[in-house]
């Protein structure tokens, strides 16, 4: 069974960082592409960003670009969402999400974890 745990949220002030990771259990996760997607209040799910299985090639959403790092440890089956430069319209749940296979371009996400809440204070 699909485990997706996310941990890592909270509050923040404007400017400042944060690390999210998400422990990933049930699967074979080094075989399949990863991704951020978030959740603002009274919105829908936003993409954030996705990785491949081997975390070679990743994307971003051009709101998060050159702020966000999306990177994983196959080793330890884990994903992580590294948040600079934090803006209040980054206020979110945060979701990681799995692929149905190893790329992620083109293709839509199959399942996803309970989320973390990240807050940036103004």
């Amino acid at each position: 069974q699909v485990q997706l745990v996310e941990s890592g949220g909270g509050l923040v002030q404007s400017g400042g960082s944060l690390r999210l990771s998400c422990a990933a259990s049930g699967f074979s996760f080094r075989h399949y592409a990863m991704a951020w997607v978030r959740q603002a209040p009274g919105k829908g799910l936003e993409w954030v960003s996705s990785i491949t299985n081997g975390g070679s090639t990743a994307g971003y959403a051009d709101a998060v670009k050159g702020r966000f790092t999306i990177s994983r440890n196959n080793a330890e089956n884990t994903l992580y969402l590294e948040m600079n430069s934090l803006k209040p319209e980054d206020t979110a749940v945060y979701y990681c999400a799995k692929y149905p296979g190893a790329v992620w371009a083109g293709r839509k996400y199959e399942q996803r974890g309970q989320g973390t809440q990240v807050t940036v204070s103004g």
